[in-house]
């Protein structure tokens, strides 16, 4: 008998959460290896480096799913370590503008080079056919809007499996 088709999406979640999570694990070890850095780390630079500007800190609290809190944390050492330099709005003083220095933008860029050709060890076994397959799929995979927490079925999935943010924040 095939199983319901419920449990097939359920066990399809738990499979793309290994997946995620070991990369990501092998990721921290490398950028912890090779450039004594932290993804979370990473995650700033990178959120500057796509914005190819300055970004306040709430934007980019935002665009890493973070608290304003972490993301501070995380701002606090690179600029301690001269990579990035906080300038305060003009108009707004509780706004703080946060934007690489030339060596932290320099020190990204490397990190960024030696990131991808990592990633592209780690699925080297992903032929082109295969990444344009699994790209088609997981764009079709996209969750629809939840349900409210009153009206949505208990999780069948234990919460050591479940995550609320990209990557944990740890500077």
């Amino acid at each position: 008998m095939t199983e319901p088709l419920s449990k097939r999406r359920l066990k399809l979640w738990i499979r793309l959460l290994r997946v995620t999570r070991l990369a990501e694990g092998d990721l921290r070890e490398f950028l912890r290896v090779a450039h004594q850095s932290t993804l979370p780390r990473f995650d700033v630079m990178a959120a500057l480096h796509r914005a190819g500007e300055a970004l306040t800190m709430s934007e980019l609290s935002h665009q890493l799913l973070v608290s304003n809190g972490n993301t501070t944390t995380v701002v606090d050492r690179l600029e301690k370590d001269g990579m990035v330099v906080r300038t305060p709005s003009v108009s707004d003083r509780r706004i703080v503008h946060v934007a690489f220095t030339a060596a932290g933008r320099r020190h990204f860029e490397q990190q960024a080079t030696d990131h991808e050709a990592r990633v592209n060890e780690l699925f080297a076994k992903v032929s082109a056919a295969d990444l344009d397959l699994l790209d088609g799929l997981l764009q079709r995979m996209t969750p629809a809007p939840t349900k409210p927490a009153s009206t949505a079925p208990a999780s069948t999935t234990p919460a050591s499996t479940t995550r609320t943010t990209a990557h944990d924040i740890d500077g």
